[in-house]
């Protein structure tokens, strides 16, 4: 065998403090992603006036936290968040429980959507048919 293969590094020696590995995404620093954003019911007003949806430029590893904050939307008015369809609200919660995962990453050419309740709905106090 070679010297050359002989001096690479094993996976175990890569958490040996002296390999330097540089951490995942440690090139995206100035890079930005382009998706798009929606509003329903009363969240509307906060995305686009014409309800029409919103392309939205943000720096990459931005979150839903940071999306919300950028638009000006109240967090307690947020009853249901989606990605590409998806919910990812945490359910049916109690008052003191927060409403949506605003961890969740936004990724190049996603859809997000904001609803605020639905009349008639869980977030009125109504009662379900």
């Amino acid at each position: 065998m070679s010297d050359v293969l002989m001096d690479k590094p094993s996976h175990d020696s890569i958490q040996d403090s002296s390999y330097d590995v540089a951490p995942i995404g440690h090139n995206s620093g100035d890079a930005n992603i382009e998706f798009v954003v929606k509003g329903f019911n009363s969240i509307t007003p906060f995305v686009a006036k014409n309800g029409a949806p919103l392309p939205m430029k943000m720096k990459a590893g931005s979150t839903l936290r940071d999306l919300v904050e950028a638009l000006g939307i109240p967090k307690d008015k947020i009853f249901l968040a989606m990605k590409n369809g998806r919910d990812v609200t945490k359910g049916i919660y109690p008052a003191n429980n927060p409403k949506c995962n605003f961890e969740v990453a936004i990724d190049e050419g996603d859809h997000i959507s904001f609803s605020g309740p639905v009349p008639y709905s869980y977030g009125y106090g109504s009662a379900v048919v």
